[in-house]
């Protein structure tokens, strides 16, 4: 039976570089990933790939670098004046994070820098590598209405963060929910 949308699925993986073959990311040794079908958790490409699986199914499953962290842009890459990074000790290929223009996270990657300039890179790390999913589908059941509503798997029924903190949610102005855990 094929997995569909707001169904809890968990996987184990192996994440490969399909060019190179090296070993990105796994989590063969550890608690597998569960990810709410359809509310965009994973990368787009493995999510569809995903969807045609069933539960004890595992596949390889190719991923390209548009349907995964996108192509790589050459004009993601900019240059900033050095005095923007005071206080840390620069070092090419470090991963710093920031606040964007939208007061979401962004991430970026040290190029190069000079006495006067900083060249970061704001692509995903991964951005324009076809990628290989080795994978094994573990669980797959409907999600509980909580995790539809909270977003996110785990969510406890009856509201909270899951955080085992008790009350420590609550309801903001916009009626979206915080949590101090």
């Amino acid at each position: 039976m094929a997995i569909n949308e707001n169904q809890v699925v968990s996987i184990q993986y192996e994440l490969r570089d399909i060019d190179g073959g090296e070993v990105l990311d796994s989590n063969l040794n550890s608690a597998p990933l569960s990810f709410i079908v359809g509310k965009g958790q994973i990368i787009p490409g493995l999510e569809s790939e995903i969807k045609k699986l069933s539960l004890n199914d595992s596949e390889e499953v190719r991923v390209s670098a548009k349907d995964a962290y996108g192509e790589y842009d050459d004009k993601a890459v900019q240059t900033l004046p050095k005095e923007q990074f005071a206080g840390l000790e620069l070092k090419e290929g470090m991963t710093l994070y920031g606040q964007g223009e939208d007061g979401g996270t962004v991430q970026v990657t040290v190029k190069s820098f000079d006495e006067e300039n900083v060249n970061v890179d704001f692509n995903h790390p991964l951005a324009g590598k076809d990628l290989l999913f080795v994978l094994s589908v573990v669980e797959v059941r409907d999600a509980t209405a909580q995790e539809l509503i909270q977003g996110y798997v785990g969510a406890p029924e009856g509201g909270g963060c899951g955080c085992g903190t008790g009350d420590s949610c609550h309801t903001t102005e916009d009626d979206s929910h915080s949590c101090s855990c």
